[in-house]
Parts: C-alpha cells; sequence; structure tokens
C-alpha cells in the first residue's frame, strides 16, 4: 500500500531535470525560512531537507553557501521591482511589501545598509547593486513633496532606520517594530505583506 503524503507535508521537488526550476524556487523559498528561523549560517542540509531535496540538488544549482544567499537577496529585490512596477501601486504599497522583506530577513537588512557602506572597502559590490535597485523601485512611486523626496539621500536613510529597528524574536515583533518607525518618520505604510503579482 502507497502512503499519500497528509496536506501539510512538504513533498520532495525532485522529480527529474524538468523540475530543475522548479527545485530552485523551492530551495530559495526553504532558505529564506530558514534564514528567518536559523539565520543565514543555517546548515545547507536543513535548507535541503525543507525544500525536499538532495543536497547533490542543492549543490547543483548553488555551489556555495553565498550564491544561495545571492539568491535569496535577489528575490526579495525582485519582488520590492514587481510591487513597484504593478498597475495601480503607490509608494505606500511599495513600501509595504519592502517592509515585509525586512521583518522576513536580517540579510536583506544588510543589503539595505550596503548603501551607507559604500565608501567603506569590503561592502560587497552586489550588495550595493541590490541596494541601488531597491532605491529606484521606491523612487519610481514617491511623488513630490513626499516627505521622503527631500534631499537625495532621504529616502535611503529613512529605509536605513526602519531596518535599524527590525529587531526582535517573532515576526510580528519585528514587523511592529518596522510599523512603528514608519509612523515615527510620518511616512504611510500600506499592508505589509510578499508582493502576489
Amino acid at each position: 500500500m502507497t502512503r499519500r503524503p497528509l496536506p501539510d507535508e512538504r513533498r520532495p521537488a525532485n522529480d527529474g531535470p524538468k523540475a530543475a526550476a522548479r527545485n530552485r524556487a523551492a530551495l530559495v523559498t526553504a532558505a529564506r525560512e530558514i534564514y528567518t528561523e536559523s539565520g543565514v549560517r543555517a546548515p545547507l542540509s536543513a535548507i535541503a531537507r525543507r525544500a525536499g531535496v538532495g543536497q547533490a540538488v542543492l549543490y547543483r544549482h548553488f555551489p556555495d553557501r553565498a550564491t544561495l544567499a545571492l539568491a535569496v537577496l535577489e528575490e526579495n529585490v525582485r519582488q520590492i521591482e514587481l510591487a513597484a512596477a504593478a498597475d495601480g501601486t503607490d509608494i505606500a504599497q511599495v513600501l509595504g511589501v519592502l517592509t515585509w522583506h525586512q521583518t522576513e530577513s536580517a540579510a536583506f537588512v544588510g543589503v539595505l545598509h550596503a548603501d551607507e557602506a559604500g565608501s567603506h572597502s569590503g561592502t560587497p559590490a552586489y550588495a550595493l547593486t541590490l541596494a541601488q535597485r531597491v532605491e529606484r523601485a521606491l523612487r519610481r512611486h514617491l511623488p513630490d513633496g513626499h516627505r521622503l523626496a527631500g534631499a537625495p539621500d532621504d529616502l535611503m536613510i529613512a529605509v536605513s532606520m526602519v531596518s535599524g529597528a527590525v529587531t526582535g524574536p517573532t515576526r510580528e515583533q519585528r514587523e511592529r517594530r518596522a510599523l512603528t518607525a514608519w509612523r515615527l518618520l510620518g511616512v504611510e505604510v500600506g499592508a505589509v505583506r510578499p508582493f502576489e503579482g
């Protein structure tokens, strides 16, 4: 008799070469979850298990820890860019997506601070590039006269200030602190959730 997986069990994502894109997506999702729970130094084996693939599949897609972390960060930025490109989106909605990613990923928070650290040697070029992409996505919806549209650095300084407030052991605590920081800055933020295009 074949056992059927329960609805809440993870199913193995590896069902042959045609599943490569699905395996990669499952690994990025699993890495984001594991990083939130345990940080970016979590065992890669835990990420593979969560994704429902073997470690060989993980290494086929991501030859090292840094490559996987960069893929997660890239996905964070891509979601913000997609939110900014969606029809009818305003700055509050894009800030809601940004804030969701801030509360989910300590590594992403580090990327958002890359711009201010850019003058220091040792800041990876990819971190500067990702921070600049976030800034471009936000500026796309920043209306004239908005309180973040003042001096050229105001926008990303505010984002960095909010990132600095995103602390706490639970996502709910981190979200509450982020929203409090935005409120103290006098900035309206939309629903805090991932972009669902």
